[in-house]
C-alpha cells in the first residue's frame, strides 16, 4: 500500500475522507487524500474567505441628515478616515429643504465598529439625524455607466444584455456604446460581470442612495418631512 505524504497547516490538520475514494488492501480500508481539498481550504483561511466568528464582518448602510454647510461632508469623511472606519461607498444631496442635506454612507465592520460609526458621527455639530436603512425596511438604488467597446458586428449582442438588465443606451459611437443602468449594488454587479466578457473601456458608479419604506422612517426637521420612504408596494428594478 503506498503512504500519501503533504504538507498541513501549521495550526491544524485538514483531513478529507471521501467514502467513495476509499480502496480496500487484504481487508483493511485505505484512506485516499484529497490533496485538491486540503490546498483549496488552505486558501480559503489565508484569504480570509472562511467565515469565522472572531472576524464576523457585515454590510449596513446609513442615511445622514445634516446641515447644508460648507465642509460637512468632508467632516464626515475625515472622522471616519480618523478612525480608521471603512467606506464603501457615499453619496450627498440636498432634501426637499435646500438647508438640509442627506448623505447615505454604505460601510462594513462589526457590531462594535457600527455601534462606535453610529455614536460618533451622531456627536458632529452639523449632523441632525443618523439611523440605519435596513434592508428589510430600505429600498436602495444605484446608478452606474458603463463604456463598451463594441463595433457594429457587437452592438446587437451589447444591446441585447442591456435590455435583460433594463439598461438603457445613452451614447453610440462607431467603436463603443454607453450603457446605464439603475438598481440594487447586486444587480449592477451582475451586469458588470456579464459585460465583462467585451472590453470595458470607462466605468463610473454614483453609490448607493436609498430611502425607508412607508412613513414610519420619516423623519421632521424645521416641520419638513425629510426621510419619506415609498409607498409600501412591490420593488421594482
Amino acid at each position: 500500500m503506498r503512504v500519501f505524504r503533504g504538507f498541513f497547516d501549521r495550526k491544524c490538520i485538514i483531513v478529507h475522507i471521501d467514502f467513495n475514494t476509499t480502496q480496500r488492501y487484504n481487508g483493511v480500508y485505505a484512506m485516499i487524500f484529497d490533496p485538491a481539498y486540503l490546498v483549496m481550504n488552505s486558501w480559503k483561511e489565508s484569504t480570509g474567505t472562511m467565515s469565522t466568528s472572531e472576524n464576523k464582518k457585515e454590510i449596513k448602510v446609513f442615511q445622514i441628515l445634516v446641515d447644508n454647510n460648507s465642509g460637512v461632508l468632508s467632516r464626515i469623511a475625515g472622522l471616519f478616515s480618523r478612525r480608521g472606519y471603512n467606506i464603501e461607498s457615499i453619496t450627498a444631496g440636498v432634501t426637499a429643504d435646500p438647508n438640509i442635506t442627506r448623505i447615505t454612507i454604505m460601510t462594513s465592520g462589526d457590531d462594535d465598529i457600527m455601534e462606535q460609526i453610529e455614536k460618533q458621527v451622531s456627536k458632529l455639530v452639523d449632523v441632525r439625524d443618523i439611523h440605519e436603512l435596513k434592508p428589510e425596511e430600505s429600498v436602495y438604488r444605484e446608478l452606474a455607466m458603463i463604456k463598451v467597446r463594441a463595433d457594429a458586428s457587437q452592438r446587437e449582442n451589447v444591446i441585447a444584455l442591456a435590455n435583460i438588465f433594463r439598461g438603457n443606451i445613452i451614447d453610440v459611437s462607431n467603436e463603443s456604446l454607453m450603457i446605464e443602468i439603475t438598481g440594487n449594488s447586486g444587480k449592477v454587479d451582475a451586469f458588470i460581470r456579464l459585460i465583462s466578457g467585451y472590453e470595458i473601456l470607462e466605468l463610473a458608479r454614483t453609490g448607493v442612495a436609498g430611502l425607508g419604506r412607508g412613513t414610519k422612517n420619516i423623519i421632521y426637521i424645521n416641520d419638513m418631512r425629510l426621510g419619506a420612504g415609498i409607498s409600501d408596494g412591490p420593488d421594482r428594478d
